[in-house]
């Protein structure tokens, strides 16, 4: 087979062009239309001392001399999470950022290095308020795209359609036929080997090794996922609070926290939380994390203590980030992220 023609040949970019101003239609859209419910845009910089803090995130490393000579090392972020709660903690209550992060060890038809992603936060206001802004943000980009179903592959999704809100717990009774809630004691502890058990009466593999996570993403990847955002939107919400390293927990039960994912075509767009602002549970909460990426990959991230001393100054708040190149790919129908991307990063797998 002849190898396809680079990006910036005429012919491809031409072909391309139509998706990229679809994507141009649709930032101006949503930027417009966060500016109108009164948010503020900010400018988070990529470089920082941490990355992020959870077990399956990779960030990209780089070292900064400094006049000295001395050197430090920084990471492209992952998310400008961190940024963001800062400002929160200085005052701001409604913010936005609109640009890159990036995510080593990711390429795929859905993923790549460097992304889009539009985050925002709304200040002493409850974790529906984000929910109903990614419902509303999604069905305006099919608008501004002029489609009546959103598309991935042979997946549609009308985004009309009243979305389907859905608790983790009750898509693994339903689609998995598990009962994930009684592999947690009262406290959110998980218990792998009551999940592995579960998972051979439901007839379901288990691989020789594992860890409760790694069973809870194999059933959700294999078993739930592929059901989701089929026909209409699907908001999966109140994930086990092991899974939920930056949501607070629900008061009236702690095994889960305020965290939920948006899906539409069987694509995940969005992740929220309810933040957690309570420093000392988040410190254990990111230190779990970083052990447990040393044990499974070798490495591990410092922690921000910036972060961790401004909690205490954050008020309630409750907070998303959106895949946005995904939300365009399923606007116009694209079906790989390089496709809506004005420059794709060379090289990687494809």
């Amino acid at each position: 087979m002849p190898e396809a023609s680079p990006w910036w040949t005429p012919s491809v970019h031409a072909d391309r062009r139509p998706a990229l101003m679809a994507r141009n239609r649709i930032e101006h859209a949503v930027r417009g239309d966060l500016m109108e419910a009164g948010f503020l845009f900010v400018d988070p910089p990529g470089l920082q001392r941490s990355p992020g803090n959870e077990t399956h995130l990779h960030a990209f490393a780089t070292t900064a001399i400094g006049n000295d000579g001395a050197g430090e090392q920084l990471y492209l972020h992952t998310s400008p999470e961190f940024s963001m709660k800062k400002l929160l903690a200085a005052g701001e209550r409604r913010i936005a950022s609109f640009g890159h992060v990036w995510r080593n060890r990711e390429r795929s038809a859905l993923h790549h290095p460097e992304f889009t992603m539009l985050e925002w936060y709304r200040a002493e206001e409850p974790y529906s308020a984000v929910m109903d802004d990614c419902v509303r943000l999604v069905r305006l980009a099919a608008a501004t795209s002029g489609v009546a179903e959103l598309r991935w592959r042979d997946a549609v999704c009308d985004p009309l359609a009243t979305p389907e809100r859905l608790s983790v717990a009750e898509a693994f009774s339903r689609y998995a036929g598990i009962d994930l809630m009684a592999t947690m004691d009262a406290d959110g502890v998980a218990d792998a080997d009551a999940l592995a058990e579960a998972m051979r009466a439901a007839e379901i593999a288990v691989p020789p090794a594992y860890t409760w996570s790694y069973l809870f993403s194999l059933i959700l990847v294999d078993r739930v996922e592929p059901h989701l955002g089929q026909g209409r939107m699907t908001l999966l919400d109140h994930y086990p609070a092991c899974e939920a390293a930056l949501a607070r927990r629900l008061p009236e039960d702690r095994r889960v926290s305020e965290r939920f994912e948006l899906y539409a075509a069987g694509v995940e767009l969005a992740n929220g939380f309810g933040e957690l602002t309570d420093p000392v549970e988040q410190r254990t909460r990111f230190e779990a994390e970083m052990d447990e990426k040393q044990r499974l990959y070798g490495e591990s991230y410092p922690l921000d203590e910036d972060l961790l001393a401004a909690l205490p100054l954050m008020p309630e708040t409750a907070g998303v980030a959106l895949g946005f190149d995904r939300l365009v790919m399923l606007a116009v129908g694209a079906r790989r992220i390089e496709d809506v991307l004005w420059v794709p990063v060379a090289g990687g797998n494809r």
